[in-house]
């Protein structure tokens, strides 16, 4: 199979509150799904860049799926601002993305790093290998990548949890909680049998769909590193709830793209039977917004959640994942 591409493609309401980020999470949860993560700025020293100003605030969780505590601190370290690109200036949102990183867009596509993994067996010990494994994948991928375009780039933290815990963004886990990036200490946390629990007990010969749960986090990550998020970080503190659950769309579905131009560049040294694939689409698939109206949508429809990291694997460069210049409708 090495080298072949797949071609198929309630409880109490929370008190008043500003205007505040939507919850992040695969899926969004409906109201009253249990605990949400707390807002908690950035600790890491505030860094400026040639045109960026220091901008964070951290996305609450949702707790319904892999759930991410998306970080929208911007340091800009990648100096330069993104030109409109097609169709900016067609609203808010794409009027912010003017000045999103254009180089890493434009920085091609992601280079193998031959990453091989562990098979994945039964018990904690078996994930925690293969996470640890994929993760030093990912970090030596894009820090290849930010150093192609001369930007700095620091992995982050891992906690692969079996047991509860604490971390500066809330507790662990929450109900059907697998996964979140915190960027108050740039760590994620997966948990060693949620993540296959709330996959619906996916067989472990399935590795894709785990490996994109750990990809996806990884990729709010290269998000928060690359300054992206300083233009979401304003459309979410938008006091229209239609503006801030496209802005969020558009940072979860880049983050999808993003995890699948990771697969793809890996396609032959990882590569997936046609089951594989299928397994994994039909994941991301079931982790959609569907049963939201499409304004109240603050993660996109399955349709778009596979999409757009089918998108990301078969794409040619990082172009491909620039969900700021394209229409609503693709982001739905």
């Amino acid at each position: 199979m090495a080298g072949h591409q797949p071609p198929w493609g309630p409880p109490p309401a929370p008190p008043p509150a500003p205007p505040q980020v939507p919850p992040y999470g695969l899926p969004s949860p409906g109201p009253g799904y249990g605990p949400r993560y707390q807002y908690v700025p950035a600790r890491r020293p505030p860094r400026r860049s040639a045109g960026g100003t220091i901008a964070g605030i951290i996305g609450a969780l949702a707790v319904v799926g892999v759930l991410t505590v998306l970080g929208l601190t911007a340091f800009g370290r990648v100096a330069g601002g993104a030109g409109a690109g097609p169709g900016a200036g067609g609203g808010p949102v794409r009027q912010a993305a003017a000045g999103t990183d254009r180089k890493l867009y434009a920085s091609g596509s992601l280079t193998s790093v031959r990453c091989r993994l562990p098979a994945i067996a039964a018990g904690a010990e078996s994930m925690r290998r293969f996470m640890n494994t994929l993760s030093d994948c990912l970090d030596g991928s894009w820090k290849s990548q930010f150093g192609r375009i001369g930007a700095p780039f620091d992995p982050p933290r891992r906690v692969f949890w079996e047991q509860p815990g604490r971390s500066p963004c809330g507790n662990y886990p929450s109900p059907g909680a697998s996964a979140f990036y915190c960027p108050a200490n740039n760590t994620m946390y997966v948990g060693l049998r949620d993540v296959v629990a709330t996959s619906g007990d996916e067989p472990l010969s399935h590795y894709a769909v785990f490996a994109r749960v750990i990809a996806h986090e990884y990729g709010h990550h290269v998000q928060d590193s690359a300054g992206i998020l300083e233009r979401g970080n304003r459309l979410m503190q938008s006091e229209d709830v239609t503006a801030r659950n496209e802005a969020s769309r558009r940072i979860e579905l880049q983050a999808q793209c993003l995890a699948g131009a990771f697969l793809g560049a890996e396609r032959d040294s990882l590569p997936m039977t046609r089951a594989q694939y299928e397994a994994l689409m039909a994941d991301v698939r079931g982790r959609g917004d569907d049963r939201r109206p499409v304004a109240e949508r603050d993660h996109g429809s399955g349709r778009h959640y596979a999409g757009w990291v089918a998108r990301g694997f078969r794409g040619r460069g990082l172009g491909v994942c620039n969900t700021w210049t394209v229409p609503a409708s693709a982001v739905s």
